[in-house]
Parts: C-alpha cells; structure tokens; sequence
C-alpha cells in the first residue's frame, strides 16, 4: 500500500480508538455502561443494529458469495422485514417493560434460574464462535496487503476493538457503530463506481448485467423446495424467518441495541430503520461481487485467490502444465463474453457459457491440487476473492479507505458482540450467581475483565474460521445451531401459558440435541445415513445407512438433508413441542408472569 492509503488506515484506527474513550463518560454504573441509561435516539440505535449484523464478514464474505454463486443469497434476506414487523408488536415492548439487563433475565421471572443461565450459556457459546468468525474475515484482508500471518492480523484486529469496547461500554460502541456505519457507505458507493469504471470501453455496466445473467448469477428467486438446496425463496422466507426472529428476539447482541433506546416506540422505529434499508444494502453489496465476477472476465484473475496456497502449489509438479491451460481457458472465456456482449444472441450465449465451463474445470483442478499438496480437504478460498481485487486494482487513497470501510465493518459488529457477551456474563451468571450484593463499580469492572476474555476467546477462535468457507455462511451456520432453541424457549414464555420451567427447561435441551442429529443426516441417490464425526487422531469417519441401520466404512458421498437454516425450524418446533408436553405433566410449579407497566 502507498503512504496515503496507510495514513487513511492509521488515521481511522487511531479516530476509532480516541472516539472510544472519549465516549467513557457515564459509563461508571451498571446500567450506563451496559444500557447508555436507555437514552438513546432511534436513529443511533437502527444504525447500531445494522452495524452489529453487518460485519466484514457482510463485505467479504457476501461478495466472494456472489462471486461464486450470483445472487442467490439475497432470498436468505426475504423473511427479515416480517421478523422485524413481529418482534416490534411483540417482544420490544415486552423487554421494554419487564425493565431487564438480558433477554434471559426476564426468563428466571417467568420460568426459574436454570433456564435462565441454560439459554445465556446457549448464547454465549454461539456468539462466541461467531465472534471469532466476524474477527477472521478482516484479518484475510489485512495478511494479503501486510503480508503479516493471519494470527498477527487477528490479534492486531482483536484486541484493537476490544480495548475501546472495555473502555467506553454500549454508549461508546453505539455512536462509534454511527459513524462507521456512514464511512461502510461512503466505501460501498466508491467500490461500485471504481470496479465499473475498470471494465473494457466497449462493455456497459448493462453488458456486464447480461454477462453475470447468462450464467445464472443474477437469480433472486428459486421456487424449487428442497430442504437440502441452501438458498431458495422457501428458506428464505420462512427457515430465515426463524432465524431472524430469534437473532433480532432472542440474540442479546440484537436485545441489548433497543433496550438502549429512549422508550419502546424509539425501540421499535429501530428496528423497522433495519428492515427497511437492509436489503436494499444487501444487494448493493452482493452486486459488487457480480461487478467483481464481471472485471475478471476479462482481466485473468488469480487461478488460487489465497496467495499462501497458491505459492505451495506453484513448487509442483502438476501446475506448469495446469497454469497454461487455465491461461488459455480465460483467453478463450474472455473472447467469449466480448462477443456475447457485442452481439447478445443465443449462439454466442451457448459459446460464452461453454468457455466458462472449460475455464471453471481448469479452476476446480487448481482447487484440487491444493487439497492433495496441503491436506486441508475443506480448502475454499472464497472469501480472499473481493480483498485480493481491492489489493491489486484499486487507485491509490481508494485503497485505503475500502479497507478502512471492512475495519469499520468489523469493529462495529466485533464491538457489540463483546459488549453483549460481557454483559450476559456479569449479569446472568456473575452477579447472579457469585456476587448478587457488589455494588455497581464492582460489575462494571467485572464488566471489562469479561470484555477482555472473551476477546480472547474470539481471537482463537478466529484462527480456525478462514478455511470452513464462505464466511457469511458459517456465521449463520454456527447461530442456526443455537438460535431455534433460543426462540423455542421466549415462545413457551411469552405465548404459551401453561408452560412451566420444568418443560421449558428440557424443552431446550431435546431442541438442541434434535439439531445436533438432525444437522448428521446426508443424502445421496441411493438414500439417507446418518453421519457420525470422525474418531480424534484416526481419521476414521462412519455413516449409517437409513433406515436399514448397515454400517459403511467409506464416505457414500451427498450433502446435508437438511440445510442449516432449516435447523432454525427444527430446534423451535421441538423445543416448543417438547416442552409444551412436558409442562402438562407438571402441577407442583407455579407460572410466573411479569407484569405489563
């Protein structure tokens, strides 16, 4: 990078960091450094919310997504608005009005303490992870522009966003969201118009669009209900819906933004500002992946994005010969799209799509040779697709500020999901637990040592998460675990009368355990088996033929029966059901209810 783009970069981090503690103030008791002393505006609050979901893994992950597989991911989205609709009759006034630190609080008032710290603990284990997952995505951007390994750059992202997060609490991490949030758009606005402005004199931004059209990149709706197909109008609109109303409902990251508002009706603006303006986002972001896809038609794009793994594999045997013909496949592929540009007629469709297939063979080769040279058989390098083009292709000072924009992504959601797991972790189980008779600059205190931990924590996790794949999926895949039983729960306990801690309780735990089994089913054209993970250092693995029950030593191949958002459907339906049921066994445990102010 040139010195402007690192004086871009530099000034940002450091303005981030002063801002930070400059926005300490009244943050020395409980509820100001957890809640801001519910006085913030709706306006902040929205653009909180939307920080806190649009991480770097929103930039980075989302647009190697669209590079990959078009844009399709945008019917993930279609249940949102809705989710947002419910949740704002429903469960912010509720919160609101029970006056709690922690969606799970209010859950010891209406079932008993086990519940409560059982759905915190679900929480804290899931965002966790997913934290580690948020902080992975910027830091493969800042190890392919330092050329830093990318535990250094997850440190130095880290425990960055960590120290003004344990300095400054929710305040500091909600107006700080506000001003990162403009700088992503700013960013968003300027990389569309610098990847278009790169694209051959003869191509328009409208031949680009039948380009991306031709290969089927460009469809937003796929009828086809298949509960083992990933992104289709179905799961989107109703297995997303789920996941939404339990991230937005349940997920205290998300609880803990309207309880800062002002009162109930800032609160619910809040998250209407969110379903408005999210998916109109989300497509500008998945259109910047398509406009990416478009430029390397006809500039050649690196055969591996991953600059590590593409070194190893360049010492082969195998890649003199595999480079050439992927080098003539893309010359051949670029003609191609040139003439289906010029001319849009079927023959050079059919020609443009058949040179895209021989190039995409010459690529899975590549993809291939890397799993045999290194061993790592998940190796997917989709998500260094957008950073190694902002790398290379971007004008000097432009550069710098996209990567300020991903820095901006990243701490904004980093911040909230620290500040939500030291919360839940001081007030569900610190001070519940092990200190109930401290007094407030004791928690606070607690507060930031628990910030501190589970930066930590997030930190290790982050150096596993860059090689599970797309990074915007395995966000959501780590929360569709979790999320339906969470949801599962505030139903028994908000809609559900008869429904008793007891139930409640085991409600929850047959939830997640019918995930767990139910996320082990693969199909193939011959059937369904049960996958059971492999034995620790043996590398041996098993899947048991369903329902004929006939052990098989060797991997018959398929995918999942069932895609991670419908996990969502079924951990709330069993956690419902189940606990419902066992509650009507019940009649020495009263319910309990809070009361509406």
């Amino acid at each position: 990078m040139s010195f402007l783009d690192w004086a871009v970069v530099v000034a940002y981090l450091a303005y981030v960091i002063f801002d930070g503690i400059r926005l300490s103030k009244n943050t020395g008791n409980v509820e100001g450094f957890f809640l801001a002393n519910r006085s913030l505006p709706w306006w902040a609050v929205g653009l909180s919310v939307m920080a806190t979901q649009m991480s770097a893994i929103t930039l980075v992950g989302t647009t190697g997504q669209a590079y990959a597989d078009g844009m399709r991911f945008l019917q993930f989205y279609y249940g949102m608005p809705l989710a947002m609709v419910i949740l704002c009759v429903t469960v912010v006034p509720f919160f609101s009005r029970a006056r709690v630190f922690t969606a799970y609080e209010y859950l010891e008032k209406r079932f008993d303490a086990k519940t409560r710290s059982l759905t915190s603990f679900a929480f804290l284990l899931s965002r966790g992870l997913g934290v580690g997952v948020i902080i992975a995505a910027p830091s493969v951007v800042l190890s392919i522009v330092l050329g830093w390994s990318e535990l250094a750059t997850i440190l130095l992202i880290g425990m960055t966003t960590t120290f003004y997060t344990m300095i400054g609490g929710v305040q500091a991490v909600t107006w700080t969201d506000v001003k990162q949030m403009i700088l992503i758009f700013i960013g968003l606005f300027v990389c569309v118009f610098v990847i278009v402005s790169q694209f051959p004199a003869q191509v328009t931004v409208t031949d680009g669009l039948f380009i991306a059209g031709a290969l089927g990149k460009l469809e937003t709706v796929d009828l086809t209900f298949d509960l083992s197909e990933r992104f289709t109008f179905w799961s989107g609109a109703f297995a997303a819906l789920f996941l939404f109303l339990a991230y937005f409902g349940c997920d205290q990251s998300q609880v803990q933004r309207f309880l800062t508002a002002k009162n109930v009706d800032q609160g619910r603006t809040s998250l209407l500002m969110s379903a408005v303006l999210k998916i109109p986002m989300q497509f500008m972001i998945l259109l910047i992946g398509i406009f990416v896809f478009v430029f390397y038609q006809f500039v050649t794009p690196p055969m591996i994005f991953n600059t590590i793994e593409a070194q190893r594999i360049e010492q082969t045997a195998e890649y003199p010969g595999l480079k050439q013909r992927y080098t003539e496949a893309h010359l051949a592929r670029s003609d191609a799209a040139l003439a289906y540009a010029e001319i849009q007629d079927d023959a050079s469709k059919e020609a443009f799509v058949a040179a895209h297939k021989r190039f995409n063979e010459t690529r899975v080769e590549a993809t291939e040779l890397v799993k045999a040279t290194t061993g790592n058989a998940r190796f997917n390098d989709v998500n260094y697709v957008f950073p190694t083009f902002v790398v290379t292709y971007m004008p000097i000072g432009i550069l710098g500020l996209i990567i300020a924009a991903i820095f901006a992504a990243a701490m904004s959601s980093i911040s909230s999901e620290l500040n939500a797991l030291a919360t839940a972790t001081t007030i569900d189980f610190y001070r519940r637990h092990f200190r109930p008779d401290a007094d407030a600059k004791h928690f606070v205190r607690f507060g930031r040592v628990a910030t501190f931990c589970w930066g930590a924590f997030a930190c290790v996790v982050a150096t596993y998460a860059t090689n599970l794949g797309s990074l915007i999926e395995v966000v959501n895949r780590f929360g569709s675990f979790f999320y339906g039983s969470l949801l599962g729960v505030f139903v028994l306990a908000i809609g559900v009368k008869r429904a008793r801690g007891r139930g409640a309780f085991s409600g929850i735990l047959i939830g997640l355990v019918s995930v767990f089994f139910t996320s082990l089913i693969y199909v193939n054209n011959e059937g369904y088996y049960l996958w059971l993970p492999s034995i620790p250092f043996s590398g041996a693995e098993f899947f048991i033929s369903l329902p004929e029950l006939g052990r098989l030593s060797e991997n018959p191949g398929g995918k999942s029966a069932i895609e991670f958002l419908w996990l969502n459907v079924v951990g709330c339906v069993a956690t419902v059901v189940s606990g419902y049921l066992i509650s009507l066994t019940v009649t020495d445990e009263p319910g309990y209810e809070v009361p509406a102010n």
